[in-house]
């Protein structure tokens, strides 16, 4: 597949619908990843795993994903030796749980979801892992209880606090220290308790200024009455802050232990995630799972495409028995590119392992590559106009492809002449028919219709026309060819009957009529005596416009016998008939009298040493005669 195959098949769109079923980002991030499988044992498994996953939402059994997230980031720090925080673990005790519950609820599934049920038996349980994070933390916090030290410099850090609150309490009741106070409350500053001092008294007490008011009229002080206490303090928590990091420490290290088995139940989860994923999106669709093959045979019973809302006309399809290559004929507007789409999208689906919006009966086949060239590919950077473009597309895929390859070309062979593009679009069909591409081709042109209804491996088919209303009904009809939808309509204008059946005609064999009409039914004009046809000749230095460039040229010189005019244009010399031709603007009104005309065909160089030559300058002279020279060299 390339880039190009996925964009104009809107692959990723579908993806993205998919993906908002998945509960985590594990999921969501393989589905990102997700590609079609050209194997056909790789998608039957995808398709298996779907469809085990759908019976057991059908049976009302939902797997419990809800809760799981994504800790491939905390298991990522982990294997680098970084100590997890206690939120860290709380999710990844959540997670190993949340496997638990997984591997439980597959545990008498095996009859449902034989492979499900498979995948669950490679998960491992982790109860030790959860009680010990359970255990030890409480809140994101590492609990009291997790260790008698940390119990014990808790309980000394709480006696120590109360202490310095009780004396803190009697410096704001004592009298003496009334005036000097601004507030009457303890304020923690830094894990060190102070006293609101007004900022012009701080001299005056006994104590260490820990932090100023933003205006400055306040100081938080810590009383020499506390110091020591908030030293012992500070070392307490020190102690708190080492046997917290030794607990989370050995908590993180019973993971690092494991991590293999964590690492295998991340994938086995993610897969879990993508594959219901999967099954939601073919309930939330009525989906079904197809019959699959890799000899190129693809059905279509009653499709449709997984991105189009509303009412949408289902599509009957199928190619790769009777015929390789069908070649779809209709109206603008009427369907035919979104029956390329639809197609292409649907494989692109079961190759991935998606279920689609289909019947019972569809089958789809396998491909190595599926290429597509739909809409307008011009590139401006390129400097590459869209019949180019096409055709380099074309020319790559025509170097990628294989024998099994899906082809897809909206409007083959348009952008140029008609005849070359038929011409060259029938040879395009036969080139990828005889490499042994399955092909399906939308065209205007009759030619390659009728080279398909020649070809016994080539098939027809038409989008369906309401003759009566003139308008579409996207419907496609294999084994026909519509009608030109241009005789329909020119019926509808009451063109006559026979001129409709005469071209007809035309279309199919053109056999032109080229009877000369005899001369009695030609109304002659009536010529008056000595009445004679003013026809102006042209003058040199005349500027006319040629009809059909839209643009003007010099007459270089008259009229001929032959009514043919030489023309000065764009720096070249070209022959035109007088009646291809538009007199713009006289020479005589263009130039003064006397002007000499043919320096109006030659260039400044030259009319500059022709003037050289003429006052006798000998660079000019040595300049020609160097010329003559290297002429008779060679």
């Amino acid at each position: 597949m390339n880039g190009m195959t996925f964009d104009k098949l809107q692959y990723h769109e579908l993806k993205n619908k998919v993906k908002h079923h998945c509960v985590s980002s594990l999921g969501k991030k393989l589905i990102d990843k997700l590609e079609p499988s050209s194997s056909i044992k790789a998608v039957r498994n995808r398709l298996n795993e779907t469809s085990e996953a759908r019976r057991l939402l059908d049976a009302e059994k939902h797997l419990p994903l809800t809760g799981i997230s994504n800790i491939t980031g905390i298991i990522e720090k982990v294997e680098k030796g970084i100590i997890l925080t206690p939120s860290e673990l709380n999710a990844v005790s959540d997670f190993l749980r949340g496997c638990r519950k997984i591997k439980k609820f597959m545990a008498d599934k095996e009859f449902f979801a034989p492979v499900l049920y498979t995948y669950a038996l490679s998960m491992t349980e982790f109860r030790n892992i959860e009680e010990e994070i359970l255990y030890a933390i409480k809140g994101n916090m590492v609990d009291s209880g997790a260790s008698k030290e940390l119990k014990r410099i808790r309980n000394q850090i709480a006696k120590t606090e109360e202490k310095i609150e009780e004396r803190l309490n009697k410096f704001l009741r004592s009298s003496a220290n009334k005036e000097y106070i601004q507030e009457f409350y303890i304020s923690k500053k830094d894990d060190r308790f102070t006293i609101p001092i007004k900022a012009s008294f701080k001299n005056q007490v006994a104590g260490t200024v820990v932090e100023t008011s933003s205006k400055g009229s306040t100081v938080f002080m810590e009383p020499d009455a506390v110091s020591k206490l908030n030293v012992e303090l500070s070392m307490l928590k020190s102690e708190e802050s080492v046997e917290e990091y030794q607990i989370l420490a050995t908590l993180s290290g019973a993971i690092l232990e494991s991590i293999h088995e964590i690492n295998i139940n991340i994938e086995c989860i993610s897969q879990y995630d993508m594959i219901f994923a999967k099954a939601k999106y073919s309930k939330s669709t009525d989906g079904i799972e197809p019959a699959i093959n890799n000899h190129g045979f693809i059905k279509l019973v009653n499709s449709k495409h997984p991105l189009l809302e509303g009412s949408v006309v289902p599509l009957d399809f199928e190619i790769g028995k009777d015929y390789r290559s069908l070649v779809i004929t209709g109206p603008n507007a009427g369907g035919k590119t979104v029956v390329l789409k639809t197609i292409g999208i649907l494989t692109l689906a079961v190759m991935s392992g998606f279920h689609i919006k289909a019947k019972p009966g569809s089958e789809i086949a396998i491909f190595d590559n599926i290429f597509v060239d739909i809409g307008d590919n011009q590139s401006i950077e390129n400097a590459l106009s869209t019949f180019s473009s096409h055709m380099k597309n074309i020319s790559e895929i025509m170097s990628a492809s294989t024998n099994n390859t899906l082809l897809l070309f909206d409007e083959i062979g348009s952008g140029t002449e008609p005849n070359e593009g038929a011409a060259l679009a029938i040879a395009i069909l036969e080139e990828f028919y005889h490499m042994g591409c399955i092909t399906v081709a939308t065209t205007h042109y009759g030619e390659i219709k009728r080279y398909s209804e020649m070809h016994g491996d080539f098939m027809n088919a038409a989008m369906l026309f309401d003759s009566a209303e003139l308008r579409p009904m996207y419907k496609l009809l294999i084994g026909e060819s519509g009608e030109s939808n241009a005789l329909w309509i020119s019926r509808k204008m009451n063109i006559r009957e026979h001129v409709l059946k005469r071209a007809q005609l035309y279309i199919e064999n053109k056999e032109y009529n080229l009877e000369a009409v005899r001369e009695n039914k030609i109304k002659k004009p009536v010529i008056e005596v000595n009445q004679t046809e003013d026809v102006y000749q042209y003058d040199i230095g005349d500027r006319v416009k040629v009809i059909s460039e839209d643009d003007y040229a010099i007459v270089y010189e008259p009229i001929d016998k032959f009514n043919n005019i030489k023309l000065f244009y764009k720096n070249e010399l070209v022959e035109v008939n007088s009646k291809r031709i538009e007199l713009d603007i006289k020479a005589s009104e263009l130039y003064p009298e006397g002007y000499d005309r043919n320096t109006l065909f030659t260039s400044y160089h030259e009319r500059k040493l022709q003037h050289d030559l003429e006052r006798g300058s000998k660079k000019a002279l040595r300049k020609v005669e160097k010329e003559i020279r290297n002429r008779k060299q060679e």
